[in-house]
């Protein structure tokens, strides 16, 4: 798990969905709404990001993506990989 602002976190597993969704994939990704608030870092950013698929609500932008692969792959307790 990475934890962002009050709270909010992103497991392993939706963040490797996610990772290869926005961060991986070739494919263009609309871009989302001025008014759409990351959940992660509480900043709205009108770029490509991840909302989840069991909580709509919960979008975490593509910088903190980013930070978290990068966060939980430094990780020495964790087998998780970018």
């Amino acid at each position: 798990m990475v934890e962002g602002h009050h709270g909010s976190c992103i497991c392993g597993k939706c963040l490797a969905q996610a990772y290869r969704e926005v961060i991986q994939s070739p494919l263009p990704q609309p871009t989302n709404p001025p008014a759409t608030m990351c959940v992660l870092c509480l900043e709205e950013r009108a770029e490509p990001g991840f909302s989840s698929p069991i909580r709509p609500q919960a979008f975490a932008c593509k910088r903190c993506l980013r930070m978290a692969a990068t966060a939980l792959s430094r990780d020495t307790d964790s087998d998780w990989k970018v």
